[in-house]
C-alpha cells in the first residue's frame, strides 16, 4: 500500500479519526443492547465540571495505544481547542490534532500560526463574514427552534436547536442561503453548524499528510462534516450510525462497521489495527 522514500526510511501511515460518536461516546450514544452484566468494561476519557461525559471501551483504549505506537494518529474534531483539551485519550499527546472542524491545527498541543493565517486568508477571500451568517440565524422568526447561538474560535457558528419545533424545510433553505455566502450547513443531533467552506477537516488532514510525508491516509468519521475527509482518504471507515449512516453514504474506499454505538468505536480501531499490520508486512516484504 505504501513504499519507502529514496533514503530507505518507511513512509509513515496517517490515521485521521473523528472523536465524538466515532472514537469516544456519551452515555446516550452507547447503544448497548446487552444486559448490564454483559456490557464491556468502559473507561472515562472526558470530564466536564468534574462529571464523566465521554467514554470508550477498555479494549478500544488498548487498541488505540497500539495504533499510536505504529502510526501517526491524528484526532480530528469539530470541537474547539478548549473542548478538545478536556478529552484525555490514552498514550502520549499526539504530534498533530485537528480541532474546530479544521480551522485550528495543533502541533504538540499548540495552535499552528501558519495554518491559522492560511485559513484566515481563504475565508476572507471567499466567504461572507461570520457576522453576516450570525445575523441570518438570529432572525427572531427562528427563535422557537434556535435556542442558543455560539461561536467556535471566531471561525464558525453553531446553534443549539429544538428539532421538534424546527420546520422540516428549514435546513434545506438555510443551506441554499449559506451556499451563496460561501458557507456550509450540517445538522448533528441538537447542534446546527454553519461553517465557511475553506474550514474543513479534510484540508487540515491534507496539511498534516504533507508535513509528515504520509503515503497512506486511513480516516474514520460519522457526520457530514467528515464526508470529504473520508472521500479523500486512501481507506475510510464509518460507524453504522450518525449522519452519514442516516443518509446511506457509501463509496469504493469505505467500510461500514457491523456494530453501532460505543462498540463501533472499538470495531473501527480493530479494523484500523489490522490494516496497519498489513501495511507493515508489505514494507517488510
Amino acid at each position: 500500500m505504501t513504499g519507502g522514500p529514496a533514503d530507505g526510511h518507511p513512509v509513515p501511515l496517517l490515521l485521521a479519526c473523528d472523536l465524538d460518536r466515532t472514537l469516544i461516546y456519551s452515555p446516550k450514544a452507547f447503544w448497548l443492547d446487552v444486559p448490564d452484566e454483559q456490557a464491556p468494561p468502559i473507561v472515562v476519557v472526558e470530564l466536564y465540571q468534574g462529571i464523566p461525559i465521554s467514554f470508550m471501551t477498555r479494549t478500544a483504549e488498548t487498541l488505540l495505544l497500539a495504533l499510536k505506537a505504529a502510526a501517526t494518529v491524528v484526532p480530528v474534531t469539530t470541537r474547539t481547542v478548549a473542548q478538545y483539551r478536556r478529552v484525555r485519550l490514552p498514550g502520549p499527546e499526539p504530534e498533530y490534532a485537528v480541532t474546530t472542524n479544521g480551522g485550528v491545527l495543533l502541533h504538540h498541543g499548540e495552535p499552528d500560526t501558519h495554518w491559522h493565517a492560511s485559513i484566515a486568508r481563504r475565508t476572507a477571500a471567499h466567504c461572507a463574514p461570520l457576522q453576516t451568517v450570525q445575523a441570518l440565524l438570529a432572525d427572531p422568526a427562528f427563535s422557537p427552534w434556535i435556542l442558543k447561538l455560539r461561536h467556535a474560535e471566531d471561525l464558525f457558528i453553531y446553534a443549539i436547536v429544538d428539532r421538534e419545533a424546527m420546520p422540516e424545510d428549514f435546513v434545506a433553505g438555510l443551506e441554499q442561503q449559506c451556499l451563496a455566502l460561501g458557507w456550509t450547513v450540517s445538522l448533528q443531533g441538537r447542534k446546527l453548524y454553519c461553517v465557511p467552506q475553506p474550514v474543513t477537516k479534510s484540508s487540515a488532514v491534507a496539511e498534516v499528510q504533507r508535513r509528515t510525508g504520509a503515503g497512506t491516509v486511513i480516516a474514520a468519521g460519522d457526520s457530514l462534516l467528515d464526508r470529504q475527509m473520508l472521500a479523500e482518504a486512501s481507506i475510510a471507515f464509518r460507524p453504522a450510525h450518525g449522519e452519514l449512516d442516516d443518509g446511506g453514504y457509501r463509496s469504493a474506499n469505505l467500510t461500514v462497521t457491523n456494530a453501532r454505538g460505543i462498540m463501533a468505536g472499538e470495531e473501527l480501531l480493530l479494523r484500523m489495527g489490522r490494516l496497519v499490520e498489513q501495511c507493515q508486512l508489505v514494507r517488510q516484504g
